[in-house]
């Protein structure tokens, strides 16, 4: 069933540019007529993302993802087709009549924006509350913290009174239904069943706010160190999803481009730490380790990654399981450990100031070059302490695979374990072996694309990227000699959408098996013109001369005239 007009969905995909709603999460770079990137759907390290402004379509010659504008944010943001259309309907200002959805449609819809109308406000009502009477003890801890008023401003922090219903109250007096709150992550049930309770109670409230300056969540922290937990994040909501959030990614994102580099921080405080001294290109995680989505996520902004994490061993570790998501996304990063021990980036800068940080990040190391610091830390230099650190640096060097890059790691290595180069790199060579070569991604898309022979491609390609000749395929039922089902298939839904572009087609758009087949023929434009597509016509036609002389005799004997 169709809910929303199909002349609303075209003026919508027309009305929205491809290349501006991607780069707001893709770092996108001009290449001819084209834009190419980093595949926010997959690690690499050479861009094969590429998006045509001039077909309004978007294809990854590295895992073969493609699409319209529709298909990329239900991909990137897990939107519904509807969700996507409408998200872009509310950006272009288009209106969608409420008649075309179906009651349950209409629910699905209007709960979602409901839940951010619900988080707006609630930001609004704890905003409030650290302005108020209740909130002075909490404004004096921001005092106390370096927090200025710029500060708590831009970041539109705010304060959970102490109690059991505050915020209950709150959307109660409004009308609005308490099992909404609740799926907002705001309230929690009781444990009686009857009724519900504030999840945030007497703690500083940091809302977080996505790219589009919607706020998914909240973070909740304290005031006293000596209670437990510290920190409280909102649950995983319809909104919110830790392992794709960034605490700070909307104030940061611009100089984050600018810069084309970016801090990641544990906490709340140390982003806007780094942002009152000047460091506005800094993010956090949220409760979470650093997972894929992130790296993906930050891909989109900088190029240049920094891991900024506490000195002590528990920052340590994080530090060292970080590197391997790095290695594992194939981005490149480097790891600053603040020293002396004992400080976070808030309280380094509160110590030292925005030079000595600057000073410090300068001379961060390298993903390999903290690995094989942190082993030697952590096993010592004796005979057996070595023979641990070369175990614990295997992994991570066999995964190198630029051999000039690998071969200074590896001296790095001997240097400071005093062992053989060649012996240490007979034993990363050993280990490579053994691991099971995967099959590149550049690679499962050729296979993907060896359908058909070469020449039926070629027409379909014809098809998409010169319909002119539309009229003339048809004429001649140059399909009909086809021996691939699907490139046939595909043909023939091209010529029933005449003066459509690839973006317009749903059938094709909307379709992910159809869709890695079709998108790079789009994408990769040839120079053609009438006398180049006849000539292949002809080719097409002269190969399959004994299929296409025994369906004209069928037809004839049916009647038809040649």
């Amino acid at each position: 069933m169709v809910f929303i007009p199909e002349d609303k969905v075209t003026d919508i995909r027309n009305a929205a540019d491809i290349v501006e709603i991607i780069s707001e999460s893709v770092l996108l770079k001009k290449a001819g007529k084209d834009y190419v990137g980093l595949c926010p759907f997959h690690s690499e390290k050479t861009p094969s993302f590429t998006v045509s402004p001039e077909k309004q379509i978007f294809y990854c010659f590295g895992c073969g993802t493609g699409g319209n504008v529709f298909s990329f944010l239900m991909k990137q943001e897990g939107f519904s087709f509807p969700e996507a259309v409408r998200m872009l309907a509310r950006r272009y200002g288009i209106d969608i009549p409420a008649h075309a959805m179906s009651p349950e449609q209409k629910r699905r819809m209007n709960e979602r924006e409901r839940l951010f109308d619900i988080n707006k406000q609630a930001m609004e009502y704890f905003r409030q509350a650290l302005r108020g009477d209740s909130g002075k003890k909490a404004m004096a801890y921001l005092d106390a913290r370096g927090m200025t008023t710029a500060v708590i401003e831009g970041f539109n922090l705010g304060y959970a009174p102490d109690g059991w219903n505050n915020l209950i109250n709150f959307f109660s007096e409004k009308g609005t239904p308490l099992s909404l709150v609740e799926k907002a992550g705001l309230i929690i049930p009781k444990n009686s069943g009857n009724g519900f309770y504030d999840r945030f109670r007497d703690r500083i409230i940091f809302p977080i706010i996505d790219v589009r300056m919607q706020v998914i969540g909240f973070g909740g922290r304290v005031m006293d160190d000596t209670e437990q937990p510290k920190y409280l994040n909102s649950p995983e909501t319809p909104l919110y999803k830790k392992s794709r959030s960034l605490y700070g990614l909307h104030r940061a994102k611009q100089k984050c481009r600018q810069s084309d580099a970016v801090y990641l921080v544990e906490g709340y405080l140390d982003v806007l730490s780094l942002h009152k001294h000047g460091i506005e290109n800094a993010v956090a995680t949220l409760g979470t380790a650093l997972t894929p989505e992130h790296i993906r996520l930050l891909r989109g902004y900088a190029r240049k990654m920094t891991l900024v994490y506490d000195s002590d061993e528990a920052g340590v570790r994080a530090a060292r399981r970080s590197t391997e998501i790095f290695r594992k996304e194939e981005t490149d990063a480097s790891v600053l450990v603040l020293q002396p021990a004992g400080y976070d980036p808030d309280s380094y800068l509160a110590e030292f100031g925005t030079d000595a940080f600057i000073n410090a990040a300068s001379q961060s190391l390298s993903l390999i070059s903290f690995l094989t610091d942190s082993a030697i830390k952590k096993h010592g230099l004796s005979t057996e302490g070595k023979i641990r650190i070369i175990s614990d640096m295997e992994a991570p060097l066999s995964t190198i695979t630029d051999n000039v890059a690998r071969s200074l790691y590896i001296r790095e290595l001997s240097e400071r374990t005093e062992i053989d180069e060649a012996e240490i790199l007979k034993k990363i060579r050993r280990v490579s072996s053994s691991h099971k070569t995967a099959v590149p991604y550049k690679l499962r898309t050729d296979t993907l694309r060896e359908r058909g022979d070469k020449l039926e491609q070629k027409i379909i390609a014809m098809m998409l990227q010169f319909p002119e000749i539309l009229p003339e395929i048809g004429q001649r039922n140059i399909l009909e000699h086809f021996k691939d089902d699907t490139l046939k298939s595909i043909g023939q839904i091209i010529l029933d959408c005449p003066g459509k572009k690839l973006s317009e087609i749903d059938a094709l758009s909307g379709d992910e098996e159809k869709g890695r087949i079709v998108f790079p023929l789009a994408i990769e434009e040839e120079p053609w013109n009438r006398e180049g597509c006849l000539n292949l016509i002809e080719q097409f036609e002269s190969g399959r001369k004994g299929s296409i002389s025994n369906w004209l005799t069928g037809n004839r004997l049916k009647g038809y005239r040649k």
